[in-house]
């Protein structure tokens, strides 16, 4: 079996299990140009060792990297296609601080606003209607866009009011309620975005010619909105707002709701990690060092009234609170 060939096959295994557009496969087509159609058993730990180590790329690329070929050749092995695994040592990994960025109010309405500004003209697949909706699912239910993208009608019970993610991952299948907000604006795009076209690809969210959204395209994007919003980080760090953040956003205006109401934390943490898929029941606590509301009362203090600069502008203040 050559690369190209052997490509194809792990990809199509991959949409058999449900994923739509794998992610990943830019790192195999670009392994492929690299070395070309050569026979699968002549692969060397040299030969992708040169690529993973060619341009000079951020060292989570090259783990990023380093996954997909090893997830492919053992793909490939487990075949008896190849007869070892030719993967050269893996890099030390190395630990980054978990520093996303949260979304105020009013970049999220900021971002909307602007979004048939910065698709108009562009030569993007993807029509306005379907970045808005794909912005306000990813912020109303804290998803993956992945889990997004994969969204068919039939996961869609508008009777119910209910979304079914499935996922072959551990404790990432699951059904979630609709809140009202949310219900009315899905129910407006599947009335809209599939009246005017007469493809049959039954996933929620397609682009421009019926087709399923390839995740770097809708990450390209968010980029080109997020640019053309003005959005960006105001506390000191150098990474960009993403459209991952969403969720990270979902996940902090919950726990500010939270608190603002007084609900109690050790009963709704839990829920809303198993809501967001996420693995062990306390896997959003971390969230709460990300919550201002916390310190609201000594918030306050520091943002009187008749002054028109706001805490959340203090990029000291944002630096310390990012810390704690």
């Amino acid at each position: 079996m050559r690369l190209l060939e052997g490509v194809t096959a792990y990809v199509e295994a991959r949409r058999s299990f449900g994923a739509a557009y794998p992610d990943g496969i830019p790192t195999l087509d670009a392994f492929y140009r690299y070395a070309g159609d050569i026979a699968l058993s002549s692969v060397r730990e040299r030969q992708i060792a040169a690529f993973l180590d060619g341009p000079k790329i951020a060292e989570s690329t090259w783990q990023g990297k380093y996954r997909m070929l090893r997830s492919f050749f053992l793909f490939l092995l487990a075949r008896n296609v190849i007869s070892a695994l030719p993967m050269p040592p893996q890099r030390p990994p190395v630990e980054f601080p978990f520093k996303p960025y949260v979304y105020s109010r009013s970049e999220i309405h900021r971002l909307l606003s602007n979004v048939r500004i910065a698709q108009k003209g562009s030569t993007s697949k993807i029509d306005a209607r379907t970045v808005r909706t794909m912005i306000l699912f990813l912020y109303g239910t804290g998803a993956l866009l992945s889990e997004a993208l994969a969204l068919t009608y039939d996961d869609l019970d508008f009777r119910r009011r209910t979304i079914t993610f499935r996922s072959s991952r551990m404790y990432r299948s699951r059904t979630i309620p609709m809140c009202s907000d949310l219900f009315n604006v899905l129910r407006r795009y599947s009335v809209m975005a599939h009246s005017e076209t007469t493809a049959t690809n039954q996933y929620v969210f397609l682009d421009k010619s019926g087709e399923t959204i390839r995740s770097y395209s809708m990450q390209d994007t968010f980029r080109r909105l997020r640019r053309v919003a003005g959005v960006t980080r105001r506390d000191g760090l150098t990474s960009r707002p993403r459209l991952h953040d969403l969720r990270h956003t979902f996940a902090v205006h919950r726990i500010d709701a939270w608190i603002k109401h007084g609900a109690d934390l050790n009963r709704m943490l839990p829920a809303l990690s198993v809501y967001m898929g996420r693995f062990g029941l306390s896997s959003s606590d971390r969230y709460l060092t990300m919550s201002p509301e916390r310190f609201r009362a000594q918030l306050n203090k520091l943002s009187p009234q008749r002054s028109k600069k706001r805490w959340r502008d203090n990029r000291v203040l944002m630096k310390f609170l990012a810390g704690l």
